[in-house]
């Protein structure tokens, strides 16, 4: 698994062990940043704030540095996800401008001031079935966790039903193999 464009293009990345995680392919994420390049609802990749729930590897993070993010919050709760992320921080030498957090994506709870500004580009990979997307984006609404206009990038399994979910909207969606890609405008 490789960054697969931008300042980092070519830099690999650690995975964590076993079959809890399932990392985003090459070729999907290589989809998945081409349409927020070019949509017009999509917020700019220069000086974006993300943050990277259930973030597995990071590899949705990771590439929105790479392509001119300004910093990343990457949260998940498995030790081997955040061991993984923590190498890859190292590797890419990206110390001040990332932060792991051990928490519950489910059960943010309110945003810490020390964090900074809120956030305007949300990706979420949860495990897939698990219904756990919904408590996630209510939960970063009303923690105060992203803008206004915040995007979010939600993977699914492609045979998955996406519920309405309450102040995001659906801008557009894709399935690419065995995933289903949402993208959600707040409001």
């Amino acid at each position: 698994m490789r960054i697969v464009a931008g300042k980092f293009k070519g830099r690999p990345l650690n995975a964590p062990k076993g079959v809890n995680t399932r990392p985003t392919s090459d070729k999907a994420r290589q989809a998945l940043f081409n349409v927020l390049e070019h949509a017009d609802w999509a917020p700019p990749l220069d000086d974006a704030r993300i943050i990277d729930l259930f973030a597995g590897s990071g590899a949705l993070g990771f590439e929105a540095m790479s392509r001119g993010g300004s910093f990343c919050l990457f949260v998940d709760t498995d030790a081997g996800a955040r061991g993984a992320v923590r190498d890859n921080i190292e590797t890419l030498q990206l110390f001040g401008n990332t932060r792991l957090h051990r928490r519950s994506a489910t059960d943010l709870g309110e945003k810490p001031a020390k964090l900074g500004a809120p956030f305007n580009l949300v990706f979420l990979d949860p495990p897939y079935g698990k219904d756990l997307a919904p408590p996630a984006l209510s939960g970063l609404i009303e923690g105060r966790w992203i803008t206004d206009d915040a995007l979010a990038v939600l993977e699914v399994a492609a045979n998955e039903d996406v519920p309405t979910l309450p102040g995001w909207a659906p801008v557009d969606e894709r399935i690419w193999g065995a995933a289903k890609v949402v993208f959600l405008k707040r409001g």
